[in-house]
């Protein structure tokens, strides 16, 4: 399981270095796209972190916190 988290933390990282660059080219649109496909792939690694078992396809990130039962550290107290 661990090779799976690097694998998604590694993804991130690199969705997060494209929209530092789509910035950087006032590529607005695709600055968020790709922020999104980081924080996406960030709660798969952590999905697979918390259940052991491989995330989903989805890429809905309040499906996967959900399943993943980490929904709640989002929400207001």
């Amino acid at each position: 399981m661990e090779k799976q988290i690097k694998y998604w933390i590694d993804l991130s990282d690199y969705d997060l270095e494209t929209a530092e660059a789509m910035l950087s080219g006032r590529r607005y649109l695709y600055v968020g796209f790709m922020c999104h496909q980081t924080i996406v792939k960030v709660f798969k690694a952590y999905f697979s972190k918390l259940k052991s078992e491989t995330a989903s396809y989805s890429h809905s990130s309040s499906y996967l916190s959900k399943k993943g039962e980490f929904y709640d550290l989002f929400t207001e107290q």
